[in-house]
């Protein structure tokens, strides 16, 4: 299936296995590593630091763990290492996922197939960044190997058996079992925690949506994680505005600040999860029994939805104010995700009423239409997408800002005197 390259390059001196278990410790392997020792103590440092209560939030602590260690391309052929098998687990932006055992221990993972380019690098290198994340789908190896006469980068990631976030939501209602305002309260905590740890380390994800959404088991106890990084975009700051060929008070804010823009895209998604989480439909489309409103992106630019009976009704009212936040038509005025994590109706998760909610009911009733939302919700999020390099800036020579022109015509001026007159 994968061949061997002509010239066989040695694996790389040390092999470090970092991946984070359901429990959300650590699970280390190390191998041939001439500083294990070293190594040791610095994880056992961290952890004591996780367990310290005055440390708020430890997502932020697993970045200085990881961040040392470069990402090694393997360069042996995967099949020494693991099984692959013809078992398709799913099909992301760039490629498609298949199901693989390792060798030595039996486990199972997820085999994500990509054809080298600058793109699909781009996409494991921020991948692997943002892997410490406890909800985050890790990476544990990645292959370059030839497949079918063509280079192609071999990921391994950890396999999420547990199936996309709303059909596990689905799936309890089968058994009667109603699914609460304080369960989804905790479902955004755990997204909100995935999108804080990317925009802390100046990365935005651009594709949170549904399917992106996996859980680890079947189990109550099982963790959500977020995965998929094909529109993943490291935000810049405004250092590359900083030139002085730049007029930046001249842009507008949108234009201005693009590493904002991209954030709130993030944003945008959380409010359209939050929305479907609390009543099974989401809030820019024809509501549950009708077809999809060909006027969607009309709806969103003007900020058209609603909070309609039934299945509002008992929904809290700091519920309905978090999502109001969110879905502000304006990019620049959704809340941050500092701000979402700060809410209280995130912070006080544990305070939230358990009031039943009607979303499993609606998720089984309107399963045909599912596919058509999710590829709705594909193509919003497209159009949201903002390319930092396709924006231009005015630079001075090109702007017509009245104050420009007239400082301009002035200089202009002054140069065609002669000297004396």
């Amino acid at each position: 299936m994968f061949k061997k390259k002509k010239k066989k390059s040695q694996p790389p001196p040390h092999l470090i296995l970092l991946s984070i278990i359901s429990s959300g410790a650590w699970q280390i392997q190390i191998q041939k590593h001439e500083q294990k020792n070293k190594l040791i103590r610095l994880i056992q440092d961290v952890m004591a630091l996780e367990e310290s209560s005055s440390i708020p939030d430890s997502s932020f602590l697993q970045v200085s763990l990881l961040n040392p260690f470069k990402l090694f391309h393997k360069r042996n052929v995967i099949t020494d290492d693991y099984d692959v098998t013809s078992q398709v687990l799913g099909k992301g932006i760039n490629g498609r996922v298949l199901e693989a055992f390792h060798r030595e221990s039996g486990a199972k993972y997820a085999l994500k197939m990509l054809q080298d380019c600058p793109e699909a690098r781009r996409e494991v290198e921020l991948h692997w960044r943002v892997s410490p994340c406890h909800h985050v789908v890790p990476i544990i190896d990645v292959y370059e190997n030839l497949h079918q006469g063509r280079k192609c980068l071999l990921v391994i990631m950890e396999c999420m058996d547990g199936g996309e976030l709303f059909s596990h939501i689905q799936d309890r209602g089968k058994g009667n079992l109603a699914f609460t305002e304080r369960e989804a309260s905790g479902i955004m905590k755990s997204i909100g925690e995935a999108v804080r740890f990317l925009h802390s380390i100046n990365i935005a994800h651009r594709d949170v949506k549904p399917e992106n959404l996996l859980y680890t088991s079947k189990r109550p106890d099982a963790l959500l994680k977020l995965t998929d990084f094909g529109f993943a975009k490291e935000i810049t700051t405004v250092n590359s505005l900083a030139t002085p060929c730049f007029t930046p008070y001249y842009v507008a804010p949108e234009v201005l600040g693009p590493e904002k823009y991209d954030r709130s895209c993030d944003m945008w998604s959380l409010g359209v999860i939050m929305y479907i989480l609390l009543c099974g439909y989401p809030p820019f489309f024809s509501h549950h029994g009708l077809a999809i409103s060909p006027g969607m992106k009309r709806r969103i630019r003007n900020g058209q939805y609603d909070f309609p009976k039934p299945e509002w009704c008992d929904v809290s009212e700091e519920a309905k104010q978090l999502i109001r936040h969110l879905l502000k038509t304006e990019p620049t005025q959704r809340m941050s995700i500092g701000e979402f994590m700060n809410h209280p109706w995130i912070t006080r998760s544990v305070e939230v009423p358990r009031t039943p909610l009607h979303t499993s009911r609606v998720l089984r009733e309107e399963q045909e239409v599912w596919e058509k939302v999710k590829e709705e919700m594909t193509n919003a999020l497209q159009t949201m997408r903002v390319d930092c390099d396709q924006i231009k800036i005015k630079t001075i020579d090109d702007s017509t800002n009245p104050l420009l022109l007239k400082r301009r015509k002035k200089s202009q001026n002054s140069a065609t005197q002669l000297p004396g007159q």
